[in-house]
């Protein structure tokens, strides 16, 4: 996948933000960590690939995305970057389309996010997305399993050290 390819001197060092996500300390099965670079050199996004399936493939992709980063321009019924990420690590070639997309309010800690819940043409998909106060766009896509409002509790910030060299 090539958000998961080795980083090189054209790729950033890492992220400039914290990246919202579940620790990797406290979740089972197999971690995967990208960033997404853009031309010049700065970090247009990190991913986390949560392989849960014992290596047959990923369960959940949560992915961070800052504003101006051009994996969130998507247009009509094209689905979240994370989606297609998703689908493509899982060797599925299907179309998949947005068919809807709702609001849902849930408390994380102290705050009330409002979660849209993107509805795709590929049922097996889970798809949320929630904005942080400081403007990251916060995706998360999981196969085969429905997003719930327990996963939020799970989520906390990993310092951007940690995606630095």
């Amino acid at each position: 996948m090539s958000f998961l390819r080795r980083r090189s001197a054209s790729v950033p060092a890492g992220p400039d933000f914290d990246v919202l996500a579940m620790d990797p300390t406290d979740w089972p099965g197999n971690l995967g960590a990208g960033l997404l670079p853009a031309p010049d050199g700065t970090c247009q996004g990190v991913f986390l690939r949560y392989d849960l399936f014992g290596g047959r493939g990923p369960a959940m992709i949560i992915g961070n995305l800052p504003e101006g980063s051009p994996a969130r321009e998507v247009s009509g019924s094209q689905v979240p970057f994370e989606v297609a990420q998703l689908m493509s690590a899982l060797e599925n070639d299907e179309p998949v389309e947005v068919t809807g997309v709702e609001d849902d309010p849930v408390m994380h800690e102290d705050n009330l996010l409002i979660v849209r819940r993107v509805k795709c043409s590929e049922e097996r998909i889970s798809c949320v997305q929630f904005d942080r106060s400081d403007g990251v766009l916060v995706t998360i896509a999981s196969w085969d399993r429905p997003i719930t409002n327990d996963l939020y509790a799970l989520l906390k910030p990993l310092p951007a050290e940690m995606f630095r060299h």
